[in-house]
């Protein structure tokens, strides 16, 4: 790090200001938080999934009120084993609550199949609440405005993208930065919240409950708006737009 002319980061100053500070004091480099990264290439129409996307769940979800879906996805490595997927079906059923929900080809072959095993009643609340796919455009899905709750691995990308669009987040990681992105949700934001990751019915629907129904997830998606409009003013001529000429100025001076 130290020879380098500086550290990139993909983050944002009013997210972690601090601790940038401290990164800056220990490599006595320049730092330059120019994220979201997303949010510089949202003006290309492509997209940078490997898989192919869903659109169909758009439209579903044209057809639900605000904030009243909860999107359930856990990214593209982490996933439930099929007991676990039957408790997740039965406790978003029993939260009452609308639900798009992404359940990768690698984690059960057969969807259909499955779905045919679950209670009656589980069901009947998936045909009338859900809508599940293999895949989503999370982008656009994170951006509707029926989508008012995020079920997410934290990875960082997927924090990201949720704090974009002001949406809170019900954290269950699994490895790496994910614990402590969690954290920062839950702790340090506050838009987020950490539960006993306890894969049972009852546990999960409370989870869901407090994050779509509460006053805790009301009180959490005023937090992640307010973030959002913070994190947008970054980018458009705050503290990430004034990160990116920092960078290009050190690069052209630098005559690399």
């Amino acid at each position: 790090v130290r020879p380098s002319l500086g550290v990139i980061c993909n983050t944002v100053d009013c997210l972690e200001e601090e601790s940038l500070y401290r990164l800056h004091q220990v490599y006595k480099v320049s730092i330059f938080p120019i994220g979201p990264l997303h949010m510089i290439a949202e003006e290309d129409s492509s997209s940078s999934s490997f898989v192919e996307e869903d659109y169909s769940c758009i439209g579903w979800l044209n057809n639900k009120a605000r904030k009243s879906v909860l999107y359930v996805s856990l990214g593209s490595i982490a996933s439930w084993e099929e007991k676990e997927l039957t408790e997740v079906a039965c406790g978003l059923a029993n939260s009452k609550q609308n639900f798009l929900w992404v359940i990768r080809s690698e984690t059960i072959s057969d969807v259909s199949e499955w779905l045919k095993s679950l209670p009656k009643d589980v069901k009947v609340a998936i045909a009338e609440r859900g809508c599940i796919v293999k895949w989503a455009p999370q982008g656009e899905v994170l951006a509707h405005q029926a989508v008012g709750g995020f079920w997410s691995h934290c990875g960082w990308n997927s924090t990201l993208e949720s704090l974009c669009e002001g949406v809170p987040i019900m954290c269950q990681p699994h490895f790496g930065d994910q614990r402590v992105n969690a954290r920062l949700l839950s702790h340090a934001w506050k838009v987020g919240i950490e539960w006993s990751y306890v894969m049972e019915r009852d546990e999960i629907e409370e989870a869901v409950r407090r994050l779509m129904v509460n006053q805790e997830g009301m009180e959490m998606r005023q937090r992640a708006l307010k973030l959002k409009n913070e994190i947008r003013l970054a980018v458009k001529g705050g503290s990430s737009y004034d990160a990116l000429n920092r960078l290009v100025k050190s690069i052209l001076s630098a005559n690399l």
